[in-house]
Order: C-alpha cells, then sequence, then structure tokens
C-alpha cells in the first residue's frame, strides 16, 4: 500500500519499491515473535536481552515496511519509516533509532553496558509493533 512519504524515500533511493508477498510477511513476524518471547525471559542476560528484542523490532518493522510494498537498504530505515508504516509516535521510533545506535556501538565497537531501562523500552515497544502488524491483513504472494 503506497503512501506520498514512502514514495518520496523510494524516489531519492533510500527504499526501493518491491511487492509484498505473504509468506515472507508471515516469516518475518514469527521469528520476531519467538525473539520477543526469548527477550522476555530474565534469566537471560541483558545483552542477550537485547539482542534478541532489537532482531525482533527490526524484524516487524521490516515487515510493516515490506507490508507497504518497499525494501530498504539500509538497516536503520526501517525505524524511521514507521510513522508512515504503522503510525507509530515519534518517542518509539526514536527508542529504536537509539537502540539501533547501540547495537551499532556494541556490534561494531564491542562498546556499552546494556541499561535496563533501555531494554524495557525496547520490549515494549516490539511488542507494540507486534500487536500493530496483527491487525493487519496479510499480503497475497506474488504470482
Amino acid at each position: 500500500m503506497p503512501s506520498p512519504e514512502l514514495d518520496r524515500l523510494a524516489d531519492l533511493g533510500h527504499l526501493k519499491r518491491e511487492r509484498p508477498g505473504r509468506t515472507e510477511f508471515e516469516g518475518l513476524v514469527h521469528g520476531a515473535e519467538v525473539r520477543l518471547a526469548d527477550a522476555r525471559r530474565t534469566e537471560l542476560s541483558r545483552a542477550s536481552r537485547f539482542d534478541l528484542a532489537y532482531n525482533a523490532a527490526h524484524a516487524l518493522a521490516l515487515a510493516a515496511l515490506r507490508w507497504h510494498g518497499y525494501r530498504a537498504d539500509k538497516r536503520y530505515f526501517v525505524f524511521q519509516a514507521l510513522p508512515h508504516t504503522l503510525g507509530t509516535s515519534a518517542p518509539t521510533w526514536r527508542l529504536l533509532a537509539k537502540c539501533h545506535q547501540e547495537r551499532n556501538q556494541t556490534e561494531y565497537e564491542g562498546l556499552g553496558e546494556v541499561d535496563e531501562a533501555l531494554l524495557t523500552g525496547l520490549v515494549e515497544a516490539a511488542g507494540s509493533l507486534l500487536v500493530s502488524l496483527r491487525g493487519l491483513p496479510l499480503p497475497a504472494d506474488p504470482g
């Protein structure tokens, strides 16, 4: 489902137009559900829970973008597109963008201790994305 904002990002080269598919959408959502459930397991380390929750949120944001018929070249664009794909509030997508920065610092620079409040916010944000996605009709598989 095209939108003027997403079309503009595609025209600028930040997104690619690509027909959505049910199989991909369901796979992204299912994978996110599994990761989010594990991220809620408090016996795991904060670092592991953060990684799981971040990857769940990313998969859900990507699923929302794919549902609208777009794909991003850069990981962080899926979070920036959330106001246009799911109507996500600015505080939520900014939190997810901050988590993306934290993830990059940890992955590429070996920095950072996972903040409990940030982790809690990430898990809640991913849960909110999941609820929003469950309200969308499933796309048809291309064919």
